[in-house]
């Protein structure tokens, strides 16, 4: 090569046509490594950071393998990175005593983060109803807010014409917007109810209904549960439902509807545990305890037998 020929590289057509914004966008995307204790949850987070099994295997996961997946984040006014993306990653690099995370850094509005935020985590495979009620009600503000907005330069708002605001949420969750309303209904129960649709002690479908008691109600209704010691029908919850708003709710009334003798208990028999341990071992497990009673009736049985062919 001659010695005065230059030595260019030549740049390819996205660089050459690229702006300084895509550019500046492109080195924002970049992985950073940022101090674990640099990093703090999104404002409000709906979805629990549990210390569970799952919890307990992503922390081995991390031991061994560090963080594979990075962060998102975004800058906080008051310094440090807001975490929209990553929390349980967070937490177990935290129980694993990593001192850094591999995080993308992105500028987002409020709104922006949030659905990002929100659709991000409903891709987890276990979510509690009060998560999924919480997000998706979250998501709705979100974007109640953005239709109508003006475009700032280089905004990109999605075309949301047309569409009711609770089908936008129901977009690529596998709910129809009908049953998302019934999700973001269970954000009006009182905490204590509502952890009682986390625990499965009282049904989705009358737990909405439960929804649209006021939180004095609510509480009159808790008690009564609790005091008959029965969960809600669907059928229950509608009547109490009813009676709220026609102003005849109590917690007599409450008392009384949850006292009432259900058709699937009409054929049933049940016996108290404390009741049953006292005739048993307390090596005894159920399983061993109902075999146990099988048998026995099985031989009173042929007693009777006996007794009648006498």
């Amino acid at each position: 090569m001659p010695k005065n020929s230059l030595n260019v590289s030549l740049k390819g057509a996205d660089d050459i046509f690229s702006t300084e914004e895509s550019r500046q966008e492109q080195q924002r995307e970049q992985v950073q490594q940022i101090p674990i204790g640099e990093l703090f949850p999104f404002k409000n987070h709906p979805f629990k950071v549990l210390d569970d099994e799952s919890m307990q295997r992503t922390v081995e996961s991390v031991e061994q393998y560090g963080v594979l997946s990075p962060l998102i984040a975004r800058p906080r006014p008051e310094d440090g990175y807001e975490i929209i993306s990553g929390h349980r990653r967070q937490h177990a690099a935290q129980l694993a005593g990593l001192d850094t995370l591999p995080v993308i850094v992105r500028q987002m509005d409020d709104d922006a983060a949030v659905l990002l935020m929100v659709d991000s985590n409903l891709q987890r495979e276990n979510i509690l109803p009060s998560e999924r009620a919480f997000a998706y009600k979250m998501k709705l503000e979100a974007i109640e807010r953005t239709v109508g907005r003006p475009k700032n330069v280089g905004q990109v708002v999605p075309d949301y014409f047309g569409k009711r605001s609770t089908e936008i949420v129901a977009e690529g969750t596998g709910e129809s917007y009908k049953q998302v309303q019934r999700f973001i209904r269970l954000t009006n129960l009182i905490p204590e109810l509502l952890d009682m649709v986390d625990e499965k002690k009282i049904a989705f479908n009358p737990a909405v209904e439960l929804s649209y008691l006021d939180e004095s109600q609510q509480r009159d209704f808790l008690e009564a549960m609790q005091d008959t010691q029965n969960a809600p029908s669907l059928s229950q919850a509608q009547r109490l439902k009813k009676l709220a708003q026609e102003g005849h709710f109590s917690y007599d009334v409450a008392f009384a509807v949850m006292g009432e003798e259900k058709k699937d208990e009409m054929d049933k028999v049940v016996i108290k545990n404390d009741t049953l341990r006292k005739y048993f071992p307390r090596s005894y497990t159920p399983k061993q305890m109902e075999d146990t009673i099988i048998k026995l009736l099985e031989q009173w049985q042929r007693k009777l037998q006996r007794q009648n062919e006498r």
